[in-house]
């Protein structure tokens, strides 16, 4: 039985107090909440004040990046080392945002996947097609290409640790959202590829979360997928009685 996972990317959004305040006022609506995992994925700055937010809760910290290398001249990166220290136990890597805007690569995101394993991390691994794919009907086809640049050279083991998060593009902060019927047979697909690739006891295992302006009131036909394991919510994470009520949605 896979534990539904509820994550949120609050990406370029609150300031430390803003994060601080949004954690407060979360933690007692989730707090009595069995079944699903949750975590919160604030901007690096903000790692260390809502680490010490969420002490007593079980409200698991995130990071929304990370760099591949140990340590080093690499100005403005952070690495999984530094995640690690500060209590996160996710961290998103390749949202379509830091494919499109800052040039990330399937490459790229599958030496972040390992060095993260090697460290302790969870991956939230995001993989999505363009709204011009999805009318060419090379959704598959893209999907199927990214799965496997992400995650070349990793274990049944490895996969195991990995939460994958099918995010179409076109979805994202847009208001538009799949259907869900069009996520299930995203999600359906992705879960055949592991288990062609990786055995059908990994398949089974790995959760596969849906993002791409999930709402309260889309949560639950979403959630209610049989291959649908959470979700990774963006501007609805932002405020706690929305983001709680999607958590609450994820419970079966």
């Amino acid at each position: 039985m896979r534990i539904p996972i509820i994550a949120g990317n609050w990406k370029m959004y609150t300031t430390a107090s803003e994060a601080v305040q949004l954690v407060e006022h979360l933690k007692p609506l989730v707090e009595n909440l069995n079944g699903v995992e949750i975590a919160v994925c604030p901007p690096f700055v903000n790692l260390i004040p809502v680490a010490q937010a969420l002490k007593g809760s079980h409200i698991r910290l995130g990071s929304q990046n990370m760099y591949w290398e140990e340590e080093g001249a690499f100005t403005g990166e952070v690495s999984a080392k530094m995640l690690k220290e500060v209590g996160c136990h996710f961290v998103i890597l390749g949202h379509s945002e830091r494919r499109q805007y800052f040039g990330e690569t399937n490459e790229g995101v599958n030496k972040k996947v390992k060095k993260a394993l090697a460290s302790g991390l969870w991956p939230i691994v995001c993989i999505g097609e363009t709204l011009e794919e999805r009318e060419k009907g090379i959704t598959e086809n893209v999907i199927q290409s990214q799965l496997e640049g992400c995650f070349q050279g990793l274990s049944s083991t490895d996969m195991k640790k990995i939460v994958i998060a099918y995010e179409p593009v076109w979805a994202i902060g847009t208001g538009r959202n799949a259907t869900p019927e069009q996520a299930e047979e995203v999600h359906r697909f992705i879960r055949r590829w592991i288990e062609n690739r990786f055995g059908k006891e990994t398949a089974e295992a790995i959760r596969i979360q849906y993002g791409g302006s999930v709402k309260p009131e889309n949560a639950k036909d979403l959630l209610s997928q049989p291959n649908i394991d959470g979700a990774l919510v963006g501007g609805a994470s932002l405020k706690a009685e929305s983001f709680a009520t999607i958590v609450k949605s994820a419970i079966h």
